[in-house]
């Protein structure tokens, strides 16, 4: 019976010892991704920041605050369209920033599609990809960096330069009991075109481009990421825009059209480490939870097994004498 107890442990032991690297490698790999429905949305501010009025002479004033809305909502009908040819897991995100002063009056939206893989994030080029109806080409991470997010530089994709540019890790930190790697890019002065929605009506991106005038964007973006999620815990960008040169300003070299310092809300900020903290447990049940306690579960059963199987052969002791026979009384 010990035996037969030694072995189905054994089978058990071997079972769990196997099951631990097979979910940290093949199943968390495969199960790790990006639902295709997903819906965020996302408030930051630029408080005290510089913004020009098209109203009033084309001139830039001080404003307590300007606001900018992004949403990213999940086009599923889009996403299974293109896997099925793309042979993978795929997202579609349809994108929007939507900026308004401090009077709730829009200064500028730009609409954006984002399709990557969902496991990895890395771009699928598909139809359809776009920014403010300019079809591009992305190379690099937008908007969530790769789950186990590692300590080196990614590249980034830049929505207002249409370009990829490296995104470098500058280090470890603690941002409110979440331990995230803090990456920062820098956008130098780059010609950009301007939002095909004007908050102004009559002025659109082709009577701009008649007076000569251009505009100029630059930022520096920086980001705190969760490494186990890939989910920016907060982030921030020191933005700046400028219109310059051509008819439009009135014969001075260039205006302010933006400047600021973009953050998160702090209730944005307040439930998206919330949400990453739930979800970094749960990533954590599959790369160390689960796989460490199955390791652990095998090694004691193996013990067991092993246990069982030398009480099983251990020598029998010497048989017990046979108890003497009573002899008969004489009288």
């Amino acid at each position: 019976m010990r035996r037969k107890a030694s072995l189905v442990l054994l089978a058990l032991a071997v079972f769990f010892a196997a099951l631990s690297p097979l979910l940290r490698w093949y199943a968390f790999p495969r199960l790790a991704k990006i639902p295709a429905n997903e819906y965020q949305t996302m408030v930051l501010e630029a408080k005290n920041a510089t913004l020009l009025d098209y109203n009033a002479g084309m001139t830039a004033h001080k404003v307590p605050k300007v606001t900018i809305v992004q949403t990213l909502k999940g086009n599923v009908e889009a996403s299974e369209k293109i896997e099925k040819t793309a042979g993978r897991d795929v997202v579609v995100w349809d994108g929007l920033s939507y900026i308004q002063g401090p009077d709730g009056k829009m200064v500028s939206r730009v609409p954006e599609r984002y399709i990557f893989d969902a496991h990895s994030q890395e771009p699928v080029h598909a139809t359809g990809e776009a920014v403010d109806g300019d079809p591009v080409r992305r190379e690099g991470i937008e908007f969530k960096w790769p789950f186990m997010t590692e300590k080196r530089d990614y590249q980034y994709f830049d929505a207002q330069t249409r370009t990829t540019n490296p995104i470098h890790y500058k280090g470890t930190q603690d941002f409110r009991g979440v331990k995230v790697y803090y990456f920062e890019q820098t956008i130098p002065w780059t010609k950009v075109s301007m939002p095909k929605t004007m908050p102004v009506a009559g002025i659109t991106p082709e009577t701009v481009a008649k007076t000569g005038t251009t505009r100029w964007y630059t930022t520096v973006r920086r980001f705190w990421v969760e490494p186990l999620t890939g989910a920016p815990v907060y982030g921030e960008e020191i933005h700046k825009e400028e219109l310059r040169g051509g008819s439009l300003l009135g014969g001075r070299a260039k205006v302010t059209a933006f400047a600021g310092d973009v953050k998160m809300r702090e209730d944005y900020v307040e439930h998206t480490v919330a949400l990453v903290k739930h979800n970094r447990t749960l990533v954590l049940l599959l790369t160390s939870y689960l796989p460490r306690g199955f390791l652990t579960l095998g090694v004691l059963l193996l013990a067991v097994s092993l246990w069982l199987e030398a009480r099983g052969r251990r020598p029998a002791g010497p048989a017990p004498a046979p108890a003497a026979e009573p002899e008969p009384v004489t009288a």
